[in-house]
C-alpha cells in the first residue's frame, strides 16, 4: 500500500500561481509514476500531469506550457507548479501514484489516490 498526502490547494485569482505537493509513504518501491488528476462535479476525473521514476512526463493539452510537474525522489514527493491559472482550472486535484504500464495510454497496473485538494481560480 502507498499513502499519499496532498497540500497546497487554495484560492487564487486568474493569472496567479499555486504549487501543489504530494508526499508518498509506504511501499514506494512498488510504484514507478506519480501524478495529478483533477475533477469537477459532474465530470470524469482527468489527467493533469504525470512523471515517471525516470523523469518522463505527460501533460494534458490544456495545461501544457502553464503547469510543470517535478519530483524529489529523496523525499518521495511530487510537485505541480501551476502558473497562469484560469477559472477553468478550478477543480479538486488528486495526487496519484502507481505502476504505470504505458505513458502514452496512461494504463496502470494499479494505482493509489490521495484525498484531494481544492483549487479555486477566481475570475
Amino acid at each position: 500500500q502507498v499513502q499519499l498526502v496532498e497540500s497546497g490547494g487554495g484560492l487564487v485569482q486568474t493569472g496567479g500561481s499555486l504549487r501543489l505537493s504530494c508526499a508518498a509513504s509506504g511501499s514506494i518501491s512498488s510504484i514507478n509514476a506519480m501524478g495529478w488528476y483533477r475533477q469537477v462535479p459532474g465530470k470524469q476525473r482527468e489527467l493533469v500531469a504525470v512523471i515517471t521514476s525516470t523523469g518522463s512526463t505527460n501533460y494534458a493539452d490544456s495545461v501544457k506550457g502553464r503547469f510543470t510537474i517535478s519530483r524529489d525522489n529523496a523525499k518521495n514527493t511530487v510537485y505541480l507548479q501551476m502558473t497562469a491559472l484560469k477559472p477553468e482550472d478550478t477543480a479538486v486535484y488528486y495526487c496519484n501514484a502507481g505502476y504505470l504500464l504505458h505513458l502514452t495510454t496512461m494504463q496502470y497496473e494499479y494505482a493509489y489516490w490521495g484525498q484531494g485538494t481544492l483549487v479555486t481560480v477566481s475570475s
